[in-house]
């Protein structure tokens, strides 16, 4: 998909090419896996990709993650163009709700309609996934928009 940025979009990308650019921007990789790949989509080429994003789908609801772009091509409009894709998709998959954890962008996804609730406000299904309970900090912020 090529939004109006002009930023090709993509899904699929090489599990080893995302765990290189999440790792470079400190980001986990521990509980990737490529079944858990095919939600993810990337810009850029699939062995070095320049922007990431992924999604866990639950139902109506679902996990925005991994949400990266390389230094070199920050402020250049891939952040909100995978940003736009990752929630085209998660609302043809019939989610209402997407939730997000961060511990350095919440300024970001305020900006692009993302609030804070209460961690032991989310569903379950998040609540049970490993980045909800094990990998991101007790202090990060939970975050959700309305699709």
């Amino acid at each position: 998909m090529k939004p109006a940025s002009g930023i090709e979009i993509v899904p699929g990308p090489t599990r080893s090419g995302a765990e290189r650019l999440l790792a470079a921007a400190g980001l986990p990789t521990s509980d990737l896996a490529n079944a858990r790949l095919e939600h993810f989509f990337y810009a850029g080429p699939a062995s070095t990709p320049s922007g990431l994003v992924g999604l866990e789908l639950y139902g109506e609801v679902a996990l925005l993650r991994s949400l990266v772009v390389a230094p070199s091509f920050r402020a250049s409009g891939a952040g909100t163009a995978l940003l736009d894709h990752a929630e085209f998709h998660a609302r043809s998959r019939g989610v209402r709700r997407l939730f997000l954890l961060t511990t350095t962008a919440e300024e970001f996804f305020g900006r692009r309609g993302y609030a804070h609730v209460a961690r032991e406000s989310a569903p379950e299904s998040i609540r049970s996934t490993r980045e909800f309970a094990d990998i991101c900090p007790a202090g990060s912020a939970l975050m959700v928009k309305h699709l």
